[in-house]
């Protein structure tokens, strides 16, 4: 039974081997990929922005017709 605590805790060098062989998997874009991506993203979070303030002004607008 003691000896299954030996290998309890694994040393901090296996797991920054692990850590580099999983970045090394990764497959970054390219600038171009990247800079549509993040245009994307921006324009769909604005747009949303804009229809949660819409809605809201709407349901604030019948409240207060209704009270």
């Amino acid at each position: 039974m003691g000896e299954a605590k030996v290998n309890e805790k694994a040393p901090k060098k296996s797991w920054f081997k692990g850590l580099k062989a999983e970045f090394k998997k990764i497959i970054w874009p390219n600038k171009v990929s990247a800079t549509k991506q993040t245009t994307a993203v921006v324009i769909v979070s604005v747009i949303l922005g804009v229809l949660i303030k819409v809605i809201d002004m709407l349901i604030q607008f019948g409240l207060d017709f209704i009270v």
